[in-house]
């Protein structure tokens, strides 16, 4: 019985050899916690030790540059020491840079301060000089400059001529090339139709101012004033004098000179015409590529809408002076001005150019003309001007600039002041486009920010 009751005491129960398990289990877990930390132990140690050879290599590469700079120090002294007792002052300063060559000729001190009276007098004299010659340049170059506005004004004016054939089939060169000779030719049958009876009507008011005086010493109030001062005599003398034209003009110099700068200005006034014409795409490009990048798209259409607006200005005006040559062209072939129909109403085309006095000038001239040929026959000229000129202003031009230019009545007449007085007729040429242009600019640029804001 005894061996029965000790196999019962010795046996291990299933309670036991789980809990067993469970013992053994955590040992392995926490022999495997302890080797993965002995292994970061040994990780963060060699870490260490490699951080201490940098520490000890970087002390060693700073005693090294403590040496350099120690050794730098002593040359830099026994170079002082050396120039000390050199009387060479050439070596010393070719020695500046190496007796320095951190700094070189030394630190820059602290910047000049604006509000120094002197900086500010000195300064504000150069701006001064600088506007001074500035304006002194202008006034000697403003011949040429006008020349360039108005060259500039008819290429602009004939670009609309050159597209007109480049929509036909033409390149660009063959129609400048076409539009130029066009205009040369204009110029051409203007000069000899205007020419010979400038020349004529000289020549007789030359010779019919004896006989006007004679008709006026009729008059007994200028037969008391001729007793006296004797001035019938006098003019007579002076219109009867051949040197007549060559004192008006100077003489044979001075006429010879207003011929000569009529000629050198119209000669370089085409020329200027034909290389702006020629070159407008590409000066357009070069203009707006200035302009920053966000807005190169809406300057350019600003701009091509000014070009278009002085272009239409520019056709729209030469059509209402075609007709108004044309009608004084007939008009003078019906009351018997046939001589100077032509020359006339070639006078009239040109005047009709200049705005608010261009009509007024052509019609005096032709009344003047129309006098010579008899008294009813100049106030039928004058008569006729004066309604055509209502016509025009009121039925004309206003069909015809409608589509170019949309200004209103005021600022014409203010533009047109404005640009006679600042650079006279050539002035009031430009103005009225112009005040189009800075209108166009006003609505779509300063308007619409004072709308959105």
């Amino acid at each position: 019985m005894t061996p029965a009751g000790d196999d019962n005491s010795t046996a291990t129960t299933p309670e036991e050899l789980a809990a067993a398990t469970r013992e053994a289990q955590a040992a392995a877990e926490h022999a495997e916690a302890a080797a993965e930390h002995a292994e970061k132990s040994a990780d963060d140690a060699e870490e260490s030790a490699d951080q201490a050879d940098d520490s000890a290599d970087d002390a060693g590469t700073s005693a090294e540059q403590a040496e350099a700079a120690a050794n730098k120090a002593v040359a830099t002294v026994e170079r002082a020491e050396d120039l000390e007792t050199t009387d060479d002052d050439i070596s010393g300063e070719l020695l500046i840079d190496e007796r320095h060559p951190d700094e070189g000729m030394g630190k820059p001190g602290p910047p000049i301060r604006r509000s120094n009276p002197f900086v500010f007098g000195f300064f504000a004299a150069l701006g001064v000089l600088f506007a001074w010659g500035l304006w002194n340049a202008l006034g000697r170059a403003s011949s040429v400059l006008i020349l360039l506005l108005v060259s500039m004004f008819i290429a602009v004016g004939l670009n609309p001529l050159v597209e007109w054939f480049m929509r036909r089939g033409l390149k660009r060169g063959l129609s400048v090339g076409v539009v130029f000779l066009l205009m040369i030719l204009a110029v051409a049958g203007v000069g000899f139709a205007i020419v010979p009876v400038v020349t004529d009507q000289i020549d007789g008011l030359i010779t019919n101012a004896p006989g006007w005086l004679d008709l006026l010493q009729k008059s007994k109030t200028l037969k008391n004033f001729d007793n006296q001062y004797h001035f019938i005599q006098k003019a007579q003398e002076y219109i009867q004098d051949p040197a007549l034209a060559q004192r008006a003009f100077g003489g044979i110099l001075g006429v010879g000179k207003v011929v000569a700068g009529a000629l050198f200005n119209t000669f370089t006034i085409l020329i200027l015409t034909l290389y702006f014409l020629a070159s407008l795409p590409s000066v357009k490009r070069a203009a707006y590529s200035l302009v920053p990048r966000t807005r190169r798209t809406r300057v350019s259409i600003l701009g091509d809408e000014v070009l278009t607006r002085v272009g239409g200005y520019v056709s729209g005006q030469f059509l209402v002076a075609l007709i108004a040559g044309v009608m004084m062209f007939l008009f003078l072939e019906i009351v018997g001005l046939r001589e100077y129909a032509v020359a006339l109403a070639i006078v009239v085309m040109f005047c009709d150019f200049i705005p608010m006095v261009g009509g007024l000038i052509g019609v005096v001239i032709v009344a003047l003309i129309g006098f010579t040929g008899g008294l009813w026959t100049g106030i039928a000229c004058l008569i006729y001007g004066i309604i055509y000129q209502q016509i025009e202003n009121y039925v004309v031009a206003p069909r015809i600039m409608r589509r170019a230019v949309d200004i209103p009545g005021a600022v014409t007449v203010i533009a047109a002041l404005l640009g006679g007085a600042l650079l006279g007729v050539v002035g009031a040429l430009l103005a009225i486009p112009s005040a189009a242009a800075i209108l166009l600019i006003i609505r779509e640029v300063w308007v619409r920010k004072a709308d959105a804001s």
